[in-house]
């Protein structure tokens, strides 16, 4: 699958409110509170060129490091460290072009590499992303750190995949609300994924009792509480084995009361 990149890296918080009034911007948040804001021609009043300033020229990969925007990185960059970076993948062959600024000054690069056979610390857009203070995960075991994925660059695939997870998150002004939310809706997901898996019926393993005669005994209509009843006494068999047809009601009627019992304590 091809894979194309255009564009800066630094700090979120400090992204979203250098870019804030600037209609074409946007800002997706990656991991490591960092942000990443897709450069496109139309983001800066200078179009964006292949030659000059950018370290580009004949036979080496275009680039969107224009002179308009290493102006607009030296004024951000005062800040906290901001990255510019670059790729282009396609059928396996590509490159990859990064630059560093720092205190309103371009510190580093660019650096651009179609080389990938060495060290993964030392291609471009890896060792911008550590001249931004990214430091590698601790993984036992791993003979390699690739911080390009530990951030989540790989997340998108071109640019307008990172312009929507930009627009998706444009209501953040910080990383913390941004990720308090993300964590509030991955509660919410585990939590339904807990309840469905509280009523889904297992394969291969009996009950005692169907459905009609779970409505019955309950005095309940058809319902999600069916689904979570019929789990009960599955995982009733499994425990202890099969259950009469008496033993199976008395053990749902208890069931049913503790269920009951909680949604009135909530």
């Amino acid at each position: 699958m091809p894979y194309e990149l255009s564009a800066v890296v630094g700090s979120f918080d400090l992204l979203r409110n250098r870019t804030a009034g600037i209609g074409e911007a946007v800002v997706a948040p990656l991991r490591r509170w960092l942000g990443l804001m897709p450069v496109t021609e139309r983001l800066f009043e200078e179009p964006v060129g292949p030659t000059g300033r950018d370290g580009a020229g004949p036979g080496r990969p275009r680039t969107v490091m224009s002179a308009a925007l290493e102006r607009t990185l030296d004024h951000w960059s005062r800040g906290g460290p901001i990255a510019c970076v670059e790729a282009d993948f396609h059928g396996g062959d590509g490159y990859q072009i990064a630059a560093v600024w720092r205190n309103g000054a371009r510190v580093w690069g660019p650096v651009h590499t179609r080389d990938f056979t060495g060290p993964r610390e030392d291609w471009p857009i890896n060792a911008a992303l550590a001249l931004l203070d990214v430091v590698p995960a601790g993984i036992e075991g791993a003979d390699h750190h690739d911080l390009f994925l530990e951030v989540g660059l790989g997340r998108e695939q071109d640019t307008h995949g990172w312009r929507s997870a930009g627009r998706a998150a444009q209501w953040a002004t910080t990383y913390d609300e941004w990720q308090r939310a993300r964590s509030a809706e991955d509660e919410r997901t585990a939590r339904a994924a807990a309840e469905f898996e509280k009523s889904r019926r297992l394969p291969n393993v009996p009950v005692a009792l169907d459905g009609k005669a779970i409505m019955a005994l309950l005095g309940i209509p058809p319902g999600p509480l069916i689904g979570a009843a019929t789990r009960h006494l599955q995982d009733l068999h499994l425990e202890h084995g099969p259950l009469s047809r008496e033993e199976a009601a008395t053990r749902l009627r208890t069931w049913a009361a503790n269920q009951d019992t909680q949604r009135r304590g909530r």
